[in-house]
């Protein structure tokens, strides 16, 4: 799932951000009932949703 993230459509990179939302919020539900194993997912899959927001933002704003 390593691709370049600044060469997906725009639709995919909605795609994307919307995926990782969902996942977001599984692994928080996870964490709340302590089956998650790795802690480490949850800031994991925050800083991706972050880099989707800003190259999205970046797109709006036409840099």
């Amino acid at each position: 799932m390593k691709t370049n993230i600044r060469e997906l459509a725009d639709g995919e990179l909605l795609k994307r951000l919307e995926e990782a939302q969902k996942e977001l919020l599984d692994l928080r539900f996870k964490a709340a009932t302590r089956q998650l194993k790795s802690p480490k997912d949850i800031s994991k899959i925050k800083k991706e949703i972050a880099r989707l927001r800003t190259i999205k933002r970046q797109r709006e704003l036409g840099v």
